[in-house]
């Protein structure tokens, strides 16, 4: 898996300092979607590695990603920040994944979304 995220979304994860142990995930979230094939790509900031996920190298840092989540993803992802909407755009060369991805601090909420 490659993802490349433009110049708009590194500026934009700049504010969040990711440094020492916070890093981002790309996380497919099911949860109340009733079906596993509904899910919805979010993009978290964790502070810790789960047993099951990989860690992917990317031109902004490390993402983590479920190894049992990927294959809901294709295998080349493009993260871009888009201002109108102020939300992140996850995107393939195939498709546009999600257009109003929003960006969760999971490492300040461990259990709960912010809103």
């Amino acid at each position: 898996m490659k993802i490349v995220f433009t110049d708009q979304a590194i500026e934009k994860l700049k504010v969040y300092e990711l440094r020492g142990d916070r890093v981002i995930k790309l996380k497919y979230e099911t949860e109340g979607c009733g079906c596993v094939m509904s899910g919805v790509p979010f993009l978290w900031i964790v502070d810790h590695k789960e047993e099951d996920e990989l860690v992917i190298d990317t031109n902004y840092g490390p993402v983590l990603v479920e190894k049992s989540k990927m294959v809901f993803f294709d295998d080349e992802l493009k993260i871009d920040f888009v201002d109108s909407a102020n939300c992140f755009k996850l995107s393939s060369p195939n498709q546009i994944i999600n257009p109003r991805m929003r960006l969760i601090e999971k490492s300040i909420a461990a259990h709960e979304f912010k809103a």
